[in-house]
């Protein structure tokens, strides 16, 4: 309820001041005036006076503002005539697009309507005009309840239209206060308290000829009839604090007053009017446009209610912890001093409070001198605690051992475990107590390394017979008759068992003397070295005869490579002797001659090799090359070579042009 009358305080002061202008004196109304600058806000200056020449307000130059910033102001003016003056230093007026920014504007407006406005921007050094005031019309009607003894009450209400439905039931309507009332709608507010006030100064300085003036208004409904309070002001430093006693929910007036001397300095003024936590006026400093001189200020003081918030604690006064400013019980009252600690003596079972009488502290034992576990610190005897003293060996290892003595008479004898039979191969004399490990006597070999060794016999009667090692099945091939001991050497099966003989028999164990020696040589009956007892082929050694003249063997066999490629190359070296060049020709092959062969041969015995290549062709015979495209055009040309490297050509044929003898021969070669 508290929130909705201040916002109905604040709301009729809005329409008072935009309609009737209830801030002004009677018989004047407000001017506003905004002053849109240019980017040079620093050479613009104004004022407005009345006929008489006073100066009624003025403002600027601007020197702390950015760029276009608009300036606001209002002043109180009766119904009259005035003279409006625009000031520029520079002279060029408010015509800021002429240096690439933007023009500024000047309006005046009067009951919401423009009056004036600055009718061109570039008006050189000076502009001056006359403006014309008149009253402001009424304000339309405001319907609502006008009854503040219902709730529908509307403070900013100007005609009753009959909306009062809810009768008013004062009391606190908080459900967590103390004296929360159900059927409450409206709280009942405290009727004053104080206040404070706070002045502060940004600059630290004190607000050199500025001041706040208060009033605050006798009625809740218009007219206020606002009462002055006092004027106050910052001498020095950066704040200081009045304390000011203000009826609640009455409205608050704040006109904050500048002379011409602090005009520049009021923009670090501000001041703040509060009631602990609620603040009723807070105007920050440090704007660069202040609240005008003489705009008042309205705010609405408040005091709080009258809810009780909830005090618990025990609110019987019979009660030994009885609260006297307690007014909400809390289940905590007690009547009953005493011991509440069940661990002392002095414990008292009906107590509710702890006095502090706790003292001594229970120790519960044996209170008997003559028993075994008295104890002297005992103040309460647990009822069939003490224990008799029984002495007796205590030692549960020991022969003797007493298990009901408690108390020990060093009488123990240690056990001796052992066979207490005489009989038995073990028999301990020491002993006296049979562990159970008496050993019968048994006679046998007690040698572990001998055939007939009994690991069962404890005593040695001389039977022992040695171990003999051998096949001791008769049905074996090597049956052994004095052996003793099978040692697995007994065999069944006869072969040949040498490794390196022809019918070695790996699964033979007994030799039957019927190898056969490995005979490693030619098999081949057409070869000319043919070996009719080799039993094992070395096709290797096989040689070939080539037929030639010069008879088998002389110089080389047929299985030579090379000696085949020369004869083939060379029908002379077969077929009529095998003279220097062949010999050269054979060197060359086995790539142990690389000088030049002789021909024998015409140029169409001549040949290359490998064709396709990839690179490298070889030439049986020394010769003159030429190596020709598929235009026909010699690309490569060579002298008395047998090899030619042609890897950097690319891939296809070429004509290899052979000149010998004065004979030339053309092959066809692929480059792959």
């Amino acid at each position: 309820m508290k929130k909705v009358i201040q916002y109905l305080f604040i709301v009729l002061f809005c329409l008072t001041a935009n309609t009737t202008y209830s801030q002004c004196p009677p018989n004047s109304w407000s001017l506003d005036i905004t002053i849109n600058p240019d980017q040079y806000p620093e050479e613009t200056s104004w004022y407005i006076m009345d006929f008489f020449g006073d100066t009624l307000i003025h403002g600027g130059p601007y020197t702390n503002i950015i760029d276009y910033e608009p300036q606001y102001t209002s002043v109180c003016a009766p119904i009259d005539s005035f003279y409006v003056v625009i000031n520029d230093l520079y002279g060029d007026g408010i015509a800021g697009s002429l240096w690439g920014g933007n023009d500024g504007s000047i309006y005046i407006e009067q009951c919401g309507d423009t009056i004036w406005e600055l009718p061109i921007a570039n008006f050189g050094y000076q502009v001056y005009d006359t403006i014309y005031t008149s009253g402001c019309p009424p304000p339309p009607p405001v319907f609502g309840c006008m009854d503040s003894s219902y709730v529908e009450f509307n403070l900013a209400a100007t005609l009753d239209t009959g909306m009062c439905f809810t009768q008013r039931i004062y009391g606190c309507t908080d459900s967590l206060a103390y004296n929360y009332l159900d059927s409450a709608n409206t709280d009942i507010d405290i009727d004053s308290c104080l206040h404070e006030l706070e002045l502060i100064d940004l600059g630290g300085n004190g607000w050199a000829g500025s001041s706040l003036k208060l009033s605050q208004a006798t009625s809740m409904i218009p007219p206020f009839n606002f009462q002055d309070i006092g004027t106050y002001t910052l001498l020095d430093g950066f704040d200081t604090t009045f304390f000011i006693n203000l009826a609640a929910s009455y409205p608050i007036k704040a006109i904050f007053e500048i002379t011409q001397q602090s005009d520049f300095t009021a923009v670090q003024c501000g001041y703040k009017l509060y009631h602990e936590d609620y603040v009723a006026i807070d105007i920050a400093g440090g704007f660069v446009n202040p609240i005008p001189p003489f705009f008042p200020v309205i705010g609405n003081p408040y005091c709080g209610n009258n809810c009780i918030e909830k005090i618990y604690g025990c609110i019987d006064t019979l009660a030994i912890n009885y609260d006297s400013l307690a007014n909400t019980d809390d289940s905590t009252c007690y009547y009953y001093p005493g011991c509440m600690n069940p661990l002392y003596l002095e414990y008292d079972t009906i107590a509710d409070y702890d006095d502090g009488s706790c003292a001594t502290l229970i120790v519960l034992g044996c209170m008997d001198s003559t028993a075994l576990n008295y104890n002297p610190n005992a103040n309460v005897e647990i009822p069939g605690s003490c224990v008799a003293i029984v002495y007796g060996c205590m030692n549960s290892l020991a022969f003797n051992y007493n298990p009901n003595a408690n108390v020990d008479d060093s009488s123990c004898i240690s056990f001796i475990y052992g066979c207490t039979d005489p009989a038995a191969f073990n028999y301990d004399s020491l002993a006296n107590t049979d562990n159970g490990s008496c050993i019968p006597v048994v006679f046998g070999c007690t040698d572990s390394t001998m055939f007939n060794y009994n690991p069962l016999a404890n005593t040695d009667n001389g039977s022992c017979v040695e171990y003999l090692y051998g096949c001791t099945d008769p049905l074996a091939l090597n049956y052994n008759a004095s052996a003793n001991t099978l040692d697995n050497s007994c065999c069944y099966i006869s072969g040949c068992t040498d490794s390196t003989a022809l019918n070695y028999d790996p699964d033979a164990c007994y030799d039957n003397g019927g190898c056969i020696q490995i005979i490693t040589g030619c098999t081949d009956v057409e070869a000319y070295n043919y070996d009719p007892t080799a039993n094992i082929p070395n096709p290797d050694a096989c040689l070939y005869s080539a037929g030639c003249i010069t008879g088998d063997s002389i110089p080389y066999w047929l299985n030579d490579q090379c000696y085949a490629w020369v004869i083939d190359v060379d029908n002379y070296c077969c077929d009529v002797e095998w003279d220097t060049i062949c010999q050269l020709t054979y060197d060359y092959c086995a790539g142990t001659w690389s000088g030049p062969i002789p021909f024998r041969v015409p140029v169409e015995d001549v040949f290359v090799y490998p064709n396709p290549t990839n690179g490298k062709i070889n030439i049986n015979k020394n010769v003159d090359v030429e190596v020709l495209n598929y235009l026909g055009r010699v690309i490569i040309s060579r002298k008395d070579i047998n090899a030619l490297d042609i890897s950097y050509l690319s891939s296809g044929v070429y004509n290899l042009r052979i000149k010998t003898n004065s004979l030339t021969k053309n092959v066809k070669i692929i480059k792959k």
